[in-house]
């Protein structure tokens, strides 16, 4: 007590605390979406840097048609990219041109990628893409979520 015979306060009360918490509430459904939206943003970014002309995985298919004159059909598919030179019995072949396996390249969502050569969209190339964010391949048709490396016209 103090020298006029109060109570000194030493706590919060149960209504300051319930304030707090419910401003704490209010802050957090705000934010938790947002945060869940950019991180399905960055993993569509990461699907398109892997698919598009630049990503690696395309930097290891135009090696593979340096060295063997044309890339690796449909059948063979980006397997192609993983055999090693012992596998493959022709004296072009410089692989592997990716590192890993091939069990091991999947997309930013754990799906394989697709691969179609000669491609159906990229008629002088080839067709490579994602499945995107619900996992389903929609063949690269326009407007589907697939993350595919052609511009829709």
């Amino acid at each position: 007590m103090d020298r006029k015979g109060r109570r000194k306060r030493s706590a919060f009360t149960l209504i300051e605390v319930l304030l707090v918490a419910g401003i704490l509430a209010l802050l957090a459904a705000f934010a938790i979406p947002r945060l869940f939206g950019q991180a399905e943003q960055a993993r569509i970014k990461l699907g398109e840097a892997a698919v598009k002309r630049n990503g690696p995985i395309a930097k290891a298919l135009s090696s593979f048609k340096w060295d063997m004159g044309a890339f690796p059909d449909s059948d063979e598919g980006l397997q192609a990219l993983f055999e090693s030179k012992a596998a493959r019995d022709d004296e072009r072949y410089k692989g592997p041109y990716l590192e890993g396996s091939f069990e091991e390249l999947r997309d930013p969502w754990g799906n394989p990628y697709e691969y179609r050569y000669p491609g159906e969209v990229n008629e002088d190339s080839y067709d490579l893409w994602s499945r995107g964010p619900n996992g389903e391949d929609d063949g690269g048709k326009a407007g589907s979520d697939d993350v595919k490396n052609w511009v829709e016209k």
